[in-house]
């Protein structure tokens, strides 16, 4: 083979596509925003998504990426704790699920408006254990884990409700949040 000289132009031994192909969209994906959750809940779904890839591919070191926007979207102290409890329940499912969750890659630009039937039952799941319906939670519960009443999942994930139940959840409400801006901080001795 010779060299061809760079002045000249190059085809490839095959043509591109010029518009790349739409993602398929199964049947089982639903509309994010027809789930009827809060601000708090969807902002959860990032977090799902990166816990869910690095225990499915533990090479992709993900888990970083999960902590990191939780950091970033409420603070350290409170976005750290938010993806801790919610890698507990993630890891709970994992163990009981494996191979067989489906969840969509967090940072694929064309799923962030949709879930499927896996990430929309974990939603839903704490989105009714946070506002402590019972009946609905155990529906949820039913729909994630394929019918089997895991007590790990449950306990992590009522564990993750607790922690943050709905309408204390908002990082505004949290005390740094409430601190007015003209006065400067105050150390209190505490007993």
């Amino acid at each position: 083979m010779t060299p061809v000289p760079i002045s000249e132009p190059q085809t490839p031994d095959r043509s591109l596509p010029a518009v790349p192909a739409a993602p398929t969209v199964s049947p089982e994906e639903v509309a994010l925003a027809d789930l009827g959750l809060d601000t708090f809940e969807v902002a959860l779904l990032p977090q799902l998504r990166h816990f869910s890839t690095c225990l499915q591919t533990p090479q992709s070191q993900a888990w970083q990426l999960a902590y990191r926007s939780a950091s970033e979207r409420w603070g350290e102290t409170f976005g750290l704790a938010v993806a801790h409890t919610l890698f507990k329940v993630v890891r709970c499912l994992h163990d009981l699920r494996g191979e067989h969750y489906r969840g969509h890659d967090a940072l694929t630009l064309a799923t962030r408006a949709v879930v499927t039937a896996d990430e929309a039952a974990f939603l839903r799941m704490l989105h009714h254990m946070r506002r402590d319906d019972t009946p609905a939670a155990r529906d949820a519960v039913a729909d994630l884990t394929g019918g089997w009443m895991d007590p790990h999942v449950i306990r992590a994930a009522l564990s993750f409700a607790d922690r943050f139940p709905a309408g204390k959840a908002n990082p505004a409400q949290r005390p740094q949040a409430r601190a007015q801006p003209d006065q400067p901080p105050r150390l209190r001795v505490v007993r």
